[in-house]
């Protein structure tokens, strides 16, 4: 078991950041990591998220949503191939600090047979992907806001 977190403080207001996190079809405007999502902010539908990690090769897989709390957390979960290779469990949660300041939240937590084989790739390039996804987000947030 391997788990990633990060977190940054934006100077937005929680139904700010939600629109931007749950409009799907934005993504590819704004978001570094996080290439494109297909599917609904629904908990128990499936997405289609292709992901493009710094330095790292993109991927696409097909996770099932697991919490779709508006205005304060998002997760799903996705296999590599077949459950218990590769699994990970995403979220990202949002924390209101005041009316226009929120903490983010993004962590993924690996489990499975490979999760070994790519614990350097997830320290580095995924924690990049995280990082660089979570500036984008702010910036983008900050200039709605």
């Amino acid at each position: 078991m391997k788990e990633l977190t990060t977190t940054l403080d934006i100077e937005a207001s929680t139904p700010v950041i939600w629109q931007i996190l749950t409009d799907f079809p934005a993504f590819e405007q704004w978001n570094p990591f996080i290439r494109s999502i297909s599917g609904q902010a629904v908990q128990g539908t499936k997405l289609a998220v292709n992901i493009q990690p710094p330095g790292g090769q993109g991927m696409t897989f097909k996770p099932t949503v697991l919490v779709a709390e508006p205005e304060r957390e998002f997760a799903w979960l996705g296999h590599f191939l077949i459950p218990g290779l590769f699994d990970g469990e995403h979220r990202f949660r949002l924390e209101p600090l005041g009316d226009k300041r929120t903490r983010f939240t993004q962590s993924e937590r690996f489990g499975g047979l490979l999760v070994p084989l790519l614990a350097k790739d997830l320290d580095t390039k995924v924690r990049q992907g995280f990082e660089a996804m979570n500036q984008a987000l702010k910036t983008r947030a900050e200039s709605l806001e």
